[in-house]
Formats: structure tokens, sequence, C-alpha cells
């Protein structure tokens, strides 16, 4: 009797046998991240929300300390009149420090040695009760070219009565305007964008201001050359 032996391969196969195609509606693969991975993607968000939580409680208490300014907004403590006080000897007149009980605001005030118009001034500037602004200019030493410029070529349209004294007054139409007096031996120019009534306020408080002053101090005369 023969030994029956397991039947080998046939050798007419060639290859490895081919696999069925995937059926139809077999759900795709989805891609696992390896644990390790998902962790240290975790720990990265983390770490950019502690960083976060960390500026912001470092900057918090400076935030709380410097607290926001009013609606009024930043106003300048300037004193007007001691400024002028400490003019007056320079300037060899008294400059005006109008008292407008408040409602007119300066936003600074200062001596001018005019080095380069060549005329020396005293200017004050103020914001009016209407959020307007109105500028105060006053020389000894006024000039038709200097008037020109102060007023950027405006015309002279009439006069305004303030304080009982005929001021000029200049307009262009172009929403600003000057009014200007010749009184106590000096020129004040008031120019800005505020309506005739808040100009006719300061003006009444400059002539009175003005009324108040010593007489004008004479300056001596430059002793002529030998």
């Amino acid at each position: 009797m023969q030994e029956k032996t397991s039947p080998g391969p046939d050798p007419s196969d060639s290859g490895p046998a081919v696999q069925d195609a995937p059926q139809a509606d077999q759900p795709a693969v989805k891609p696992v991240i390896p644990a390790a991975a998902a962790k240290r993607a975790n720990a990265s968000v983390i770490g950019m929300i502690v960083a976060l939580v960390v500026s912001i409680a470092a900057f918090l208490p400076i935030v709380l300390m410097n607290p926001l300014p009013k609606s009024e907004g930043f106003r300048p403590d300037i004193n007007v009149s001691a400024v002028a006080g400490n003019a007056a000897d320079v300037a060899g007149f008294t400059p005006a420090a109008p008292d407008t009980a408040g409602a007119f605001r300066p936003n600074y005030a200062r001596w001018e040695s005019g080095s380069g118009s060549g005329v020396p001034t005293w200017e004050v500037g103020y914001i009016t009760p209407k959020d307007s602004f109105i500028g105060l200019v006053q020389t000894r030493q006024s000039n038709p070219t200097w008037l020109l410029q102060q007023t950027k070529s405006a015309p002279v349209t009439g006069t305004r009565d303030a304080a009982g004294k005929a001021w000029e007054l200049r307009d262009a139409g172009r929403g600003e305007k000057s009014m200007i007096l010749d009184y106590r031996g000096t020129t004040v120019i008031l120019t800005g964008t505020a309506q005739l009534d808040e100009f006719t306020v300061l003006a009444n408080a400059v002539v009175k201001s003005m009324d108040s002053n010593p007489a004008l101090t004479v300056l001596p005369s430059a002793s002529p050359t030998p």
C-alpha cells in the first residue's frame, strides 16, 4: 500500500490569491491619533490657556489703577493770571487775564518772544462753554502785515460791540472769525470757530481785565550808537 501525502500547491498557481474587493457599503476607516500625540496636543492647548490667564492677571491691576478719563476729557490746570503776572516784566504791559468764572477753560497761556514773526505776543487759548475754541493774542507791536497773518487775510465785515468798545470784525465765511480791538496801548485779537455770542462774552471779560491792569509801561529805547 502506498502512503498518502498531503496535496501540495498546484504548480499551475502563480502568485498570491486575489482578495475580494471591499464591499461598497463598508464604512471608511477613520485615522486614530495615538494616545501620546493626543496627550501632547491637549497639553499645548492647556498651556496656551494658562499663559493667557496669567497675562490677563498681570495687566489687570495696571488697568484698574489707571481709570478711564471722564467724559469731559483732560482739563489742564492753567492759572492764566499767574502766567500773565510772570510775563508782565518782559512784555512791558500786564497781559489780559479775563475772568470768565470758569465758563471758558484755558488750555494754554504763554508769552511768545516773536522770534519768527518779529512781533512778541501774549497768547491764551480758551475752550468755550459750547466746546468751541477762541484764541486770544495781545501785543503792543502790531502792524498791518502781522494782522493779516493772524486773521488769515479775512476781510473786515463790520464791528461788534463788547464792553462798550467797537471791536473790528473780520470773517472769511469759512467758520473761523476774528474780533480786533486797539485799547490802552495794545492790540487784542480774538480768533476762533465759536459763535459771536461767545466771542462777545470773552471780549467783555478781556476789556474788564485790561481796565483793571496798571497803565502801560514804556520800555526804554535803545541808546543811539555813537
